[in-house]
């Protein structure tokens, strides 16, 4: 698989080229410098990468899309992708590709919550709590929807559009993947400590960008699911279904039509155990789409948020009242993708996509 690694960099000069050196062991490296006002560009020259320059900050989601331009320029198939401050570990790669190169029209994730290593309690947090909301609103089991470690097909970017910026991106391409029929799989990678100093990801602005957008993924999905629920119960009221179950009933009752008591409560013994399958089946199929366990996580979102903003503001300082409710109420995100069938997920599906480059 004729493959490229794209590292989008904004004032990385510190850890970029150690990063180059190592996932050019694996792949050609293209440098996409957006705006580094630190010398990134130069150095990442210098450690051998090609390097793109955006004239000013232009934010992750651009850096990437430029990235995906030069993997077509290079004719590649895949897009590799990793961050330049060092937190994620490139002698992961070959692992990435080779269960790349073992599915169609799949979006393979490195998961930094089922490898060695551990995120710091506030980020390990925020991924679950993230993941849990995007599995159900999307119909797919993921883990680590936040991590920027991924191998995309180029072939994704014929077909599925993006319309949200910066950190927003990684999420959004993954839903609006899933909308189209694609799988995402993720494969254990190292949680590595930052070589940076700072992040560029920022708690308050960037996570309230993610936690909007899944927002409002949230409510449509919640909207969905009430109309399914909606139409599964009106369709009792269908004209057919309600001949085929008053004739059952009558039937059931036939046996008692000597005394009109006995007929009665047959006739509705019979009703009530009908009322009772269709709940049944309604419940059911309420759990296999997940809604009983997102409905916990919905109910829980107001305590969990203040939680997580307390949590990644005062880091250490203060008590951690969030990771016991993660546990009980999200636990592994991947529960709330219900049955995962592709055929739900594409009744649910996401937002329409704009048509067009």
């Amino acid at each position: 698989m004729d493959a490229v690694v794209v590292i989008p960099v904004a004032d990385e000069a510190a850890t970029i080229a150690r990063v180059i050196t190592a996932a050019r062991a694996h792949a050609p490296v293209v440098v996409v410098d957006d705006g580094s006002r630190d010398g990134s560009a130069e150095v990442a020259l210098g450690a051998g990468a090609e390097v793109l320059r955006h004239p000013r900050r232009l934010g992750k989601a651009q850096a990437l899309l430029t990235g995906v331009a030069a993997a077509r320029r290079r004719g590649a198939q895949a897009m590799i992708t990793l961050d330049g401050d060092g937190q994620h570990d490139a002698a992961s790669i070959p692992q990435l590709l080779a269960a790349a190169q073992l599915v169609e029209r799949t979006i393979i994730v490195g998961s930094r919550l089922d490898g060695p290593g551990t995120l710091p309690s506030a980020r390990r947090n925020a991924v679950r709590l993230a993941s849990f909301f995007a599995s159900w609103t999307c119909g797919l089991p993921m883990r680590d929807t936040q991590s920027g470690f991924r191998v995309y097909p180029v072939a994704l970017f014929d077909e599925v559009r993006t319309r949200r910026g910066g950190f927003v991106f990684e999420t959004e391409i993954l839903l609006a993947a899933a909308a189209r029929g694609w799988a995402v799989q993720e494969v254990p990678v190292a949680a590595l400590p930052r070589g940076a100093e700072r992040s560029r990801f920022r708690p308050l602005r960037d996570g309230a960008a993610i936690g909007t957008f899944l927002a409002r993924r949230v409510a449509g999905r919640w909207a969905r699911e009430g109309q399914l629920i909606a139409n599964d119960v009106l369709g009792v009221f269908d004209s057919h279904r309600m001949t085929s179950r008053h004739t059952a009933m009558l039937e059931a009752a036939v046996a008692y039509s000597d005394s009109p008591v006995r007929w009665s409560t047959a006739f509705v013994a019979a009703a009530g155990r009908r009322a009772v399958a269709r709940l049944g089946a309604t419940w059911q199929a309420t759990r296999k789409r997940g809604a009983v366990t997102a409905a916990r996580g919905t109910l829980a979102a107001p305590v969990a948020l203040p939680l997580l903003l307390l949590q990644a503001m005062a880091g250490r300082h203060a008590p951690d009242l969030l990771t016991p409710l993660i546990n009980v109420v999200y636990g592994d995100g991947r529960a709330a993708a219900g049955a995962g069938d592709v055929d739900v997920r594409m009744s649910l599906g996401s937002e329409p996509l704009p048509e067009g480059p």
